[in-house]
């Protein structure tokens, strides 16, 4: 009988592994396949109908075409592509194509990572998964994208090799600007305090706080700074700093009462035929400004950033609420050198009125203490796209209402809607929904136009403001989560417990681990016999990476 002989087996393709020096850790390796290619599978040039489907597939081998020497060599994150040049001429826009059109080495290495040009052999540190995507859009002329990859490091790794998003497959194109859109409108809160820590935030990235403590290291009275920072900024870290907010906070709602009393005019007294401030108030008012203006002094001193700090919107704010009353009492020094020498500033009693209204910016200074009032800033702060559509959508409104309602009463006499401006008006309060009741039509055409003017200011309204209102419930829940975290403490080791390195671990018993059995490997295998010398090297590559691994 006889028997069947099996197929000879297909070449195994043989691995080179080589060790660049000059290039990055990520790529030390360079992978190159080689051996003769399988034959392919029908199936992939034929479907099922029998036409020809050219798709390429998830890491499928590219076949060369032409000559070796014509090939572009690429060595994308340590495995190495052999590419045509004119397939990626197709696109000259790319970072490939423009590689290909250098004169020099110099332009050559501002294009890529590292340029070998023996074997004109381009490297580039990137991701050599995504870089399959780049070579299929080669191919095809359409990107497409998978599921497993991030929205926006894919974004990141098309933009640097030139490749721009509209060259997205149309199948790919509306779940990749959905993903981006969604993750952006998830994390808008966590980009909007730089000083609240994120909940979505690796174990690696230090919160800002975290980061403001670490300037300290090497500043002058680092120790005493971070005391006394730690304690204004965060009111959870110890019972100092709780006693410290609730003073603050006691301060700024005796002012805001104080100023809100002053303005009764049971407190007025009447001097020479003018009105003057009660004395209690006015030292009361003192007290509250210098204690603002020592909290503000004491903060900018201990500060790690005094531009970061200066440039802080709760900063500004506690600017804005102390400015007024130096600015009112500079006003009023000068008005009175003006009586007694001319009369050149007689206007400067009415700016000092007006200054001493912008007291009522002390009010903003609750926000430090308020999640809620935080929240709110936020939210209005990233919702200024919602907020836009609704005064556009008002806009018009307003606009087209005052003239119908202006042509419904305008043959009316006893009608206060007889201009297009006082319609405007009208309009506001009734697309609001305030409707004061001071103007309102009287014949049945303006009261039809009222009743559509009612209704369409509901859709306007109603409609942007449940997206500024999810946004806002969501950035005041994530506040209230972190509420009870606090700022990261400073690590503080515990004499008492031991303490490991896990790279000193590593470099100490691994590396001569490894040294110890390549030595019984060259001495079993009758080869070269390493000597005495060889093993001290290796004994001092090992301390010398243990102290590395101590000091990092």
């Amino acid at each position: 009988m006889d028997q069947a002989v099996p197929p000879p087996a297909s070449p195994v393709p043989s691995v080179e592994l080589r060790h660049r020096a000059s290039y990055s850790t990520h790529s030390a390796q360079r992978l190159r396949t080689l051996g003769t290619p399988s034959k392919p599978d029908k199936s992939y040039f034929h479907g099922k109908n029998g036409s020809k489907n050219r798709t390429m597939g998830y890491g499928q081998i590219l076949h060369r075409h032409g000559n070796e020497e014509d090939q572009v060599h690429l060595n994308v994150g340590g495995v190495r592509h052999e590419v045509a040049p004119d397939m990626l001429l197709r696109f000259p826009h790319t970072r490939l194509a423009r590689l290909l059109r250098c004169q020099s080495e110099a332009a050559i290495l501002e294009l890529c990572d590292d340029y070998v040009p023996a074997e004109k052999e381009y490297y580039f540190d990137r991701n050599p998964r995504i870089f399959l995507c780049v070579l299929n859009f080669y191919h095809t002329g359409r990107i497409h994208m998978m599921e497993e990859f991030c929205v926006f490091s894919f974004s990141q790794e098309i933009e640097y090799w030139g490749i721009q998003e509209l060259h997205l497959s149309s199948c790919c194109n509306n779940w990749y600007h959905e993903r981006k859109e969604y993750i952006e409108d998830r994390d808008w809160d966590i980009r909007s305090d730089d000083q609240q820590p994120s909940l979505d935030s690796s174990f690696e990235e230090l919160s800002a706080l975290d980061k403001d403590l670490a300037k300290f290291k090497g500043a002058w009275c680092a120790e005493v700074r971070s005391y006394i920072w730690l304690r204004l900024e965060d009111p959870a870290h110890s019972t100092a700093s709780k006693i410290i907010a609730v003073a603050s906070l006691s301060v700024v709602l005796t002012s805001i009462v104080a100023m809100c009393v002053h303005s009764m005019p049971e407190f007025h007294h009447m001097e020479d035929e003018k009105s003057t401030e009660d004395p209690a108030f006015a030292i009361l008012e003192e007290i509250c400004i210098a204690c603002f203006s020592a909290e503000f002094m004491i903060r900018l001193i201990v500060a790690p950033s005094r531009r970061k700090f200066l440039g802080n919107p709760l900063n500004l704010i506690d600017v804005a609420s102390i400015l007024p009353f130096y600015a009112t009492l500079a006003l009023e020094t000068a008005d009175e050198d003006a009586k007694e020498e001319s009369e050149d500033l007689e206007n400067v009693g009415r700016v000092v009125q007006v200054m001493r209204l912008m007291r009522v910016l002390r009010i903003l200074k609750l926000a430090r203490h308020s999640i809620g009032l935080r929240a709110l800033g936020a939210t209005v702060r990233h919702s200024y796209h919602e907020v836009g559509l609704i005064i556009l959508f008002l806009s018009v409104g307003i606009s087209i209402f005052s003239a119908l309602i202006y042509f419904a009463e305008k043959e009316e006499k006893d009608t206060d809607l007889g201009t297009i401006p006082s319609g405007w008006w009208w309009a506001m309060i009734t697309m609001t929904t305030v409707g004061y009741g001071d103007t309102c039509p009287v014949t049945l055409a303006g009261k039809i136009v009222a009743t559509l003017c009612i209704i369409c200011g509901l859709l306007v309204v109603a409609l942007p403001i449940t997206i500024i209102f999810n946004k806002f419930s969501k950035y005041y829940q994530r506040n209230k989560a972190m509420e009870g975290q606090g700022i990261t403490k400073p690590e503080r080791q515990d004499p008492e417990l031991p303490h490991y390195n896990i790279r000193d671990l590593f470099t100490g018993s691994v590396y001569p681990f490894i040294g110890s059995i390549a030595f019984r490997n060259s001495v079993s295998s009758g080869g070269d016999v390493t000597d005495a010398s060889s093993l001290q090297d290796i004994e001092v590559y090992d301390n010398d990476t243990c102290e590395n691994g101590s000091a990092k």
